[in-house]
C-alpha cells in the first residue's frame, strides 16, 4: 500500500540474547520468576513508520465505553501494516498491532488521547526468525510503542511504556529499556549493566518448541538460587565470554532433547569453542544458539566465513548494540 507521506521514520528493532537464564520460582499467577542478563545486538528487523497526510478524529471512532473492540477499530483506522501479513493469521494477533492498541488504550485511560492523530503506515522488514529466542516480535512491539508515542506525542515516560509493554509480553520491556540489563521478575525488573563490546556467531536452526510446553516440562529446573544484583554485576566474567557454574540456561537440556536441530547446532558451536575462546550456549527458550568470539578471531573474515559455511543451519556474525 502506498500513501502520500509527510515523513518516514526508520528504526532498528534489535535482537537480544540471554547470556544466561535461570528460573528461581513458579509464581501464584502461573508465571515464573527468572534471572537473566539481556544483551542487545546490532542485528534485527527494521520498522518503517510513514506518517501520512490523513488525520483521524479519534473521538468520532471510539464509543463511550472504550471497549477493546472500539480500541481495535481506532487502531485499525490509525495504523496500516505492510509486510506483516504472513506472521499472524489475524491482524489483532500481530504484536505491532497489539502494541498500538495497548498504547491507545493507555492514552484513553490516562486522558492523554488527542482529538486528532495522524494515520501511520508501518512497514516491517523482517530479518529475525520467529520462535528463535531472539525476541523479534517483542522487539517489534517495543519499537512500535516508542515510535508511536513519539509520532502521536502522547508523552508517556519510559517507565510508563515499560508497564504497557510488560502486559504485551515478558520480553518487551528490555527493548524499551534500551540497554544491556540484569532482569528479574518475569523480565520487567531491569537494572542496567555495563558489558564489554562483543561479537557472536549466531546460528538459527529451523526448529521451534512451544514455549508453554517448555515451561510445563517436568525436567525444567525451576528452583535456581536467586543471585543478588551485585553478585551478577561483579561476576560478569563467569557468563560474558565463558559460562561457568552457577550460570547456565535452564531450557538448554529440555530444548536439545526435544529439538534435534538445536542440539546439532549447539554441538557444532561447541566444537569451535577452543578457537573462539568462548562458551557456546542457547538464548532464551531457543531455538537460536550463539558463541561469543574472542577479539583474536573477530577480524578473521575468512575463518568466520568458513564457520558459517560449514554450519548445519543459517549463521550470522553480529555485534553487541552498546
Amino acid at each position: 500500500m502506498t500513501n502520500n507521506t509527510a515523513s518516514v521514520i526508520t528504526r532498528l528493532s534489535p535482537a537480544k540474547i540471554n547470556l544466561f537464564l535461570h528460573i528461581t520460582a513458579k509464581r501464584a499467577d502461573g508465571y515464573h520468576d527468572l534471572q537473566t542478563v539481556f544483551r542487545l545486538l546490532n542485528w534485527g528487523d527494521y520498522l518503517h513508520f510513514s506518517v501520512t497526510d490523513k488525520v483521524i478524529t479519534t473521538l468520532d471512532t471510539i464509543a463511550d465505553n472504550n471497549s477493546a473492540v472500539d480500541i481495535n477499530i481506532l487502531c485499525g483506522q490509525l495504523l496500516t501494516l505492510v509486510g506483516a501479513e504472513a506472521i499472524t493469521t489475524s491482524i489483532e494477533d500481530n504484536l505491532i498491532f497489539k502494541a498500538a492498541s495497548a498504547l491507545l488504550a493507555a492514552a484513553i485511560d490516562s486522558n492523554k488521547l488527542p482529538e486528532q492523530l495522524p494515520q501511520v503506515e508501518v512497514t516491517l522488514d523482517k530479518h529475525l526468525p520467529m520462535g528463535a529466542g531472539l525476541g523479534g516480535g517483542s522487539s517489534n512491539a517495543a519499537t512500535t510503542l516508542m515510535t508511536l508515542n513519539e509520532i502521536w506525542q502522547l508523552n508517556f515516560t519510559q517507565n510508563e511504556l515499560i508497564k504497557i509493554g510488560a502486559a504485551i509480553g515478558a520480553d518487551v520491556p528490555i527493548f524499551i529499556f534500551g540497554q544491556d540489563a540484569i532482569a528479574m521478575g518475569i523480565g520487567e525488573q531491569l537494572t542496567a549493566i555495563d558489558l564489554p563490546d562483543q561479537h557472536y556467531l549466531v546460528l538459527t536452526p529451523d526448529a521451534h518448541v512451544n514455549t508453554a510446553e517448555l515451561f510445563a516440562h517436568p525436567k525444567l529446573q525451576r528452583d535456581i538460587n536467586t543471585l543478588s544484583i551485585e553478585t551478577i554485576k561483579n561476576h560478569s566474567n563467569d557468563y560474558v565470554q565463558h559460562l561457568n557454574t552457577p550460570y547456565h540456561n535452564v531450557f538448554t537440556p529440555v530444548v536439545t532433547s526435544l529439538a534435534p536441530a538445536v542440539s546439532e547446532a549447539l554441538h557444532y558451536l561447541q566444537e569451535l569453542e577452543s578457537e573462539a575462546l568462548g562458551t557456546a550456549r542457547m538464548t532464551g527458550s531457543g531455538s537460536a544458539v550463539f558463541l561469543p568470539l574472542d577479539a583474536s578471531v573477530t577480524n578473521d573474515k575468512t575463518l568466520l566465513a568458513k564457520w558459517i559455511n560449514d554450519a548445519p543451519c543459517a549463521g550470522h556474525v553480529v555485534g553487541s548494540l552498546y
